[in-house]
């Protein structure tokens, strides 16, 4: 599944790619995703569900998670090893998250922020002096409003959503635009999931399960579920594991705690590229750098607010691609 990205959108996605790695792509890396977990013997009794029947339990579960922290360790194409903490809330939507990737420029943690229909980025990872000068395709103009500010704005932006509905502008990898709430859910198109044994994450007790998902299964488990919410929750996670752009098989591991809730996942695969032509038009896929993705969850329905940067220390992306072309 390709989508043909709009000319502005690909303008914007180059002013951002000036600011965060002083290119208009992003440097390629490796890495292993690592999580928190810590392995124990497994020899407790034999759980009362069924590998498929705990993970469909989650799931379903999921539903009632309307705000979330959660920590994301590992490694993506293009972007190289990450580590990043968030928060983020379903009504209304918004998201706000601390990312350090391979590829930035910037000093410290870019910070990340979805408010409404908005997104900011920037904070203390904006570093405009490294911007002087036209190596990196700004002007005097363009540097002056940018000078001294700490947030550039876009909009419109989403994140959480669907693969075609998602746009962040390129600010975040995307293997990460999606919900970590619906990510948690893909292990249930794998057809034969298997407990792994019990293990401690976070400071939880966790019973730790692990199989192949496929697009196939995915949507045998779309089209074997009954009634409306189940039916929306296994589109959005066929609609996620596409977002991943994985070459073939996900390899995805599920921690659970004792109240079968969701505690972390790992998600592993190869991956393919979708690259395009200087006129737009989409080219033949090519082979992508693994994905390596653990999402731990650390509080689960706590109170998240997310704030709007101050309009006088902000600059509108728009104006800012405006000069970078003009």
């Amino acid at each position: 599944m390709s989508v043909r990205p709009s000319a502005a959108r690909r303008t914007a996605g180059t002013v951002f790619a000036v600011v965060l790695f002083g290119t208009g792509a992003g440097a390629c890396g490796t890495g292993v995703g690592s999580g928190s977990a810590t392995s124990t013997t497994a020899t407790e009794q034999t759980p009362v569900l069924t590998p498929a029947e705990a993970v469909a339990e989650a799931a379903e579960d999921s539903a009632g998670i309307t705000s979330l922290r959660y920590r994301i360790t590992g490694s993506v194409p293009d972007r190289g090893r990450l580590r990043g903490e968030a928060s983020m809330a379903t009504k209304p939507s918004a998201m706000s998250m601390e990312l350090t990737t391979a590829d930035q420029r910037a000093k410290g943690p870019m910070e990340v922020r979805f408010v409404g229909k908005a997104l900011y980025f920037g904070g203390s990872a904006l570093d405009d002096s490294a911007l002087v000068g036209d190596k990196w395709g700004l002007d005097e103009s363009g540097l002056a409003q940018l000078r001294g500010r700490s947030w550039l704005r876009a909009e419109p932006a989403a994140w959480g959503r669907g693969v075609v509905d998602n746009n962040t502008y390129g600010v975040l990898p995307r293997q990460i635009e999606g919900s970590p709430v619906v990510q948690s859910t893909i292990l249930t198109g794998s057809r034969n999931p298997k407990r792994i044994g019990t293990e401690t994450v976070d400071g939880t007790r966790t019973v730790h399960y692990r199989g192949t998902v496929t697009s196939e299964g995915l949507r045998a488990s779309r089209d074997a579920v009954t009634g409306k919410a189940a039916r929306k929750r296994q589109i959005d996670s066929l609609d996620h594991f596409y977002g991943l752009r994985l070459d073939k098989n996900l390899t995805m591991d599920l921690w659970i705690d004792g109240d079968g809730r969701a505690k972390q996942f790992r998600m592993r695969g190869a991956t393919y590229t979708m690259p395009y032509a200087t006129d737009g038009k989409p080219l033949k896929p090519g082979i992508g750098d693994p994905i390596d993705l653990t999402f731990t969850f650390l509080d689960i329905n706590e109170p998240v607010t997310v704030r709007t940067p101050p309009a006088g220390d902000t600059v509108d992306l728009a104006a800012l691609a405006d000069t970078h072309v003009g």
